[in-house]
């Protein structure tokens, strides 16, 4: 075998030279098209960009009413996942050791879902109706934080 015989392996590709005249097939405007944003240098345009089109996010119908930013996000916990606990004094914190919750200093519901057999002292932001009867029933106390 001689050295001029053996080829290179396909990952080892050369770069295409572009500019180097007409005959290469990448000359005069070097693969970029005549005119336009994108045969300049340096051009780029974001990733959402349509060319002057109306873009998505304004052509999809958009209905009822979004709070999102003044909305109050409760960390939700159902008396079924506090039935479970070994403890009788819950708290945000013994939640987030437990991983009930993410956060102890965020905001912290309990739902009704579930039962509850056994008498807690329960501290949290706040209850639901049901979930503070049935706790209540059981012989537990509530305290809001």
């Amino acid at each position: 075998m001689e050295s001029y015989s053996i080829k290179k392996p396909a990952s080892v590709k050369s770069r295409k030279r572009v500019g180097r005249g007409m005959s290469s097939g990448c000359g005069k405007t070097s693969s970029r098209g005549m005119n336009g944003q994108m045969c300049r240098s340096g051009a780029t345009h974001r990733a959402w960009f349509e060319g002057g089109q109306l873009p998505l996010m304004r052509r999809i119908p958009k209905r009822g009413f979004n709070n999102s930013n003044f909305a109050t996000n409760y960390q939700l916990v159902n008396i079924s996942k506090l039935e479970n606990l070994t403890e009788t004094e819950i708290t945000p914190e013994v939640l987030e050791a437990k991983g009930l919750i993410r956060d102890k200093s965020g905001l912290v519901k309990v739902l009704a879902k579930g039962e509850i057999k056994k008498s807690l002292n329960i501290t949290a932001d706040a209850f639901s109706a049901t979930a503070k009867e049935k706790i209540e029933k059981a012989g537990g106390k509530i305290s809001v934080r």
